[in-house]
């Protein structure tokens, strides 16, 4: 499967919006400049008391529809 890594840096506050809904995609850049959409409900999976910060990767179907995501590190 595809996969990109990236770079997330969203205080808790903004991961609420994210959370509660009223932002449906997350939109942010790969480590080699790409943009990258994915569902917010992902953020889910790697939220903190803190929000999301570090790096991360990300894996896609061949299709290019979200699958996964994996904490790699602080950045």
């Amino acid at each position: 499967m595809p996969s990109i890594d990236v770079v997330i840096e969203l205080s808790y506050e903004a991961c609420l919006a994210h959370y509660t809904g009223q932002v449906a995609q997350v939109q942010t850049r790969s480590l080699d400049g790409r943009r990258v959409v994915f569902p917010a409900e992902a953020l889910r999976r790697v939220v903190t008391r803190d929000g999301v910060h570090g790096r991360f990767r990300l894996t896609f179907t061949e299709a290019g529809r979200f699958c996964a995501i994996q904490r790699l590190g602080v950045s």
